[in-house]
This record gives structure tokens, C-alpha cells and sequence, in this order.
């Protein structure tokens, strides 16, 4: 028969023959080819077995780097001398200079700050680094899942309709920012400075976050402008710090005139370099409480 009912080509079809007898088309008869049965992988080829493999592997190897290093520790501190030793080497050279000769060296009348922004500014320089590379590696990770702008990822967390947050908030908020600046100017006179005054600032701006909402303050605060300031602030430190390259270990050739200890304005280079590094740690907390406030979108 040439012309086939639906229901005779539909059982051609599942038998492996061609049903349709159109002009044109080309009719197979038979049955399909056997498929061949799939190879068998050999058993040292299968991923999810190399893959425990490799997993065990590392973890044998962190337990004997871990029980190494803590080998190597407890021997350390067996061969150190005993407290109050007649016979133990003494080296207090270096601390002795900061207690004695700080004030003179360094214009500081706070010994902590000309230690670690004078003495050892540049081991300060590499910890202010280390707070914006982390910002920006938390940035690149949230970038990474999702083309839109990170401000536009998604709806932000909101508590500013909290009346109890708005009432305490408008209280202690101006107490915040304003003793947060007097640590940071003050931190070369007295105990403070850059880190611990950034840290008062980026809580103030959390809570101001908090009170006016994330999307006002992302407005002004945005990541384009937190990013910006912490790398201008990165510059300057180094500026200021580079020309101990040039000058020798103790400035020779360019003396940074120091002023009064006990003034605002002394210190040499301590006052600026404690606002750069208040600003970084303030930008860097506020980044991190912007970033991980938004909500994914579903």
C-alpha cells in the first residue's frame, strides 16, 4: 500500500523502518545499527575517586605541617633562656631608643605612635595595604556574580524605620564622629591614633548606614568613592614615607621639621599619616558592612 495509515507508519517507525512514503524521501528498511555497549572506564580514571585521592592527600599533609611547626616551636622556646637569667644575652638596644630618644627623634610625644609611624612606618604602610586588598578582594568576589553594578545587586537590608534606632542614633551619632576625629588628630599627643580612630568613624558610618538607610548612604558613600579614597590615602602614605629611600635610615640631608611636642601640628609627618590611615580603616569597615548588608535576588 502507498498510501499508510498514521497508525501503520507509527509502527514502521518504532520497528526501525521509514514510514513516510512521501515523493522524495528515502526509504530505509531494516532495523537501526546496534548500539554499542559503552567502554568501561578503567578504575584509576574515575574523578570522583582521584578527587578523594587528593583531598586525603592534602589533609595528611596540613596535620604534618601543623605538628612540624608546632615541633619546631616548642623547641624554640625550650632553648630560650629562662627569666631573669645572670647569663642570658641582653638586647634591649631598640627598645631602649624608643623610650629614651623617641620624643627627640621623632616629634611624637605618644612613644607607640613614632614607633610604628616613623620608626616602622613602612611595616604600618603594609598593614593599611593589606585592609584595602581585602576590600577589594570581597568586591571582585561580589562583582563576580552578578553584571549589574554592586549597587544594583540587590535590595539592601533595611532598619530606618526603627524608631528606637532613630531616636538613640541622632543622640549618639555626633558624639561618634566627633570624638572618632579627635582620636585620629590626637593620636600622636596621646593614646590613639589612625586605627583606632578609623574604627570609631567606620561604626559611625554603620550606624548612619543603619539610620538612613543603605541607599542614601551608598549615594554618597558609593564603592567607586570609598575605593578612590582609600587608594589616594595608600599614595600619600608612601609619598611621604618614600624619601627615607633617598635620606638614609635617619633622614640625613632633609630634616621634616618636627614643631613643639605636645602641639597639634608636630611631629613631622605622624599627623598626616595617622588621617591616611583612619580614613582607609573607616572606608574599609563601611565597605564591608555595605557589601554584605544586600540581600540576594531570587
Amino acid at each position: 500500500m502507498k498510501n499508510k495509515s498514521l497508525l501503520h507508519r507509527f509502527v514502521d517507525w518504532v520497528n526501525g523502518d521509514v514510514a513516510d512514503d512521501r515523493p522524495g524521501n528515502i526509504r530505509t528498511v531494516g532495523s537501526l545499527p546496534e548500539a554499542k555497549p559503552p567502554k568501561e572506564k578503567p578504575e584509576h580514571t574515575d574523578p570522583l575517586r582521584h578527587l578523594n585521592r587528593q583531598i586525603a592527600a592534602y589533609r595528611v599533609s596540613a596535620v604534618l605541617v601543623c605538628v612540624s611547626l608546632m615541633l619546631a616551636l616548642t623547641y624554640t622556646v625550650l632553648c630560650l633562656p629562662t627569666y631573669n637569667d645572670p647569663s642570658a644575652p641582653t638586647n634591649n638596644e631598640v627598645s631602649q631608643r624608643y623610650v629614651e630618644q623617641g620624643m627627640e627623634e621623632t616629634g611624637a610625644v605618644n612613644t607607640v605612635a613614632g614607633m610604628i609611624l616613623d620608626y616602622r612606618a613602612f611595616d604600618t604602610f603594609g598593614e593599611s595595604t593589606v585592609l584595602f586588598t581585602a576590600t577589594a578582594a570581597v568586591l571582585f568576589i561580589t562583582l563576580s556574580k552578578h553584571t549589574k553594578e554592586w549597587t544594583e545587586r540587590g535590595p539592601f537590608a533595611d532598619s530606618s524605620k526603627d524608631p528606637i534606632l532613630q531616636v538613640v542614633g541622632k543622640i549618639l551619632l555626633p558624639m561618634i564622629f566627633v570624638y572618632g576625629i579627635y582620636v585620629v588628630l590626637n593620636g600622636h599627643l596621646s593614646p590613639g591614633g589612625g586605627f583606632s580612630g578609623g574604627a570609631v568613624l567606620g561604626g559611625g558610618l554603620i550606624l548612619a548606614s543603619s539610620m538612613f538607610g543603605q541607599k542614601k548612604m551608598v549615594r554618597v558613600l558609593s564603592a567607586n568613592v570609598t575605593t578612590g579614597l582609600s587608594v589616594a590615602c595608600l599614595l600619600a602614605y608612601a609619598a611621604m614615607k618614600g624619601y627615607s629611600f633617598f635620606t638614609g635610615a635617619n633622614h640625613v640631608g632633609w630634616e621634616i621639621p618636627k614643631g613643639t611636642p605636645g602641639d597639634i601640628l608636630s611631629s613631622g609627618f605622624i599627623l598626616p599619616l595617622n588621617i591616611c590611615v583612619g580614613i582607609i580603616v573607616a572606608c574599609t569597615m563601611f565597605s564591608f558592612y555595605s557589601l554584605f548588608s544586600q540581600v540576594e535576588e531570587e
